[in-house]
């Protein structure tokens, strides 16, 4: 084999090399890393009822709405490990409400979660990931995100503020909440 054959031997490797690597970043890409955008919704829900058997005077209740479908609930799961693993002790009960028509489930650290069917109202949330927390007297007390921005923690939560006001027995009505962060449709377009 002459020079220039193994010359170009090695120029078509290459190229099917550079090829190779290219088509397994587009496949990654396409398959792992799903984009968002972050978009400004208005949370507000005047009719968001608790369901019969969890109404009325009791613990303190935080409805978690999700969609198992939505990347962003991704970037509030560990949140609300932190929150259950901090509040559960302290009274707090928490459910969780999927999407209708949705399939999947939570992750493991979050199986403890009671699930629940879409309470009367919820048909008209805006958009998901979402909180709902009802006081001990049954009453709506916060309605709307987790957080605002990208990612959802501690450090950015609108949620420890409320139920540690809830448990040091002080008021909260929260129940709309202008919010630009990470969020996808909860309502099914006909």
């Amino acid at each position: 084999m002459s020079v220039r054959q193994k010359n170009v031997l090695i120029a078509a490797l290459g190229m099917v090399w550079l090829i190779a690597l290219l088509s397994a970043l587009w496949w990654y890409q396409n398959r792992y890393i799903r984009p968002f955008e972050l978009s400004t919704q208005l949370f507000s829900i005047a009719e968001l009822k608790l369901p019969p058997e969890l109404a009325g005077p009791g613990p303190i209740r935080l409805l978690h709405f999700w969609d198992p479908a939505c990347p962003c609930n991704v970037g509030n799961q560990q949140h609300l490990a932190e929150l259950v693993a901090h509040f559960a002790p302290l009274g707090v009960s928490f459910h969780a409400v999927q999407k209708p028509g949705t399939q999947g489930q939570l992750p493991e650290p979050l199986s403890a979660i009671a699930p629940l069917e879409l309470p009367a109202g919820a048909e008209q949330l805006p958009a998901s990931p979402a909180v709902a927390i009802w006081d001990t007297q049954g009453q709506l007390a916060y309605f709307g995100p987790y957080s605002e921005g990208a990612t959802c923690n501690a450090s950015n939560s609108f949620i420890e503020p409320v139920l540690q006001a809830l448990l040091d027995k002080r008021p909260v009505t929260a129940t709309q909440t202008l919010a630009s962060g990470c969020f996808c449709d909860w309502r099914t377009n006909p």
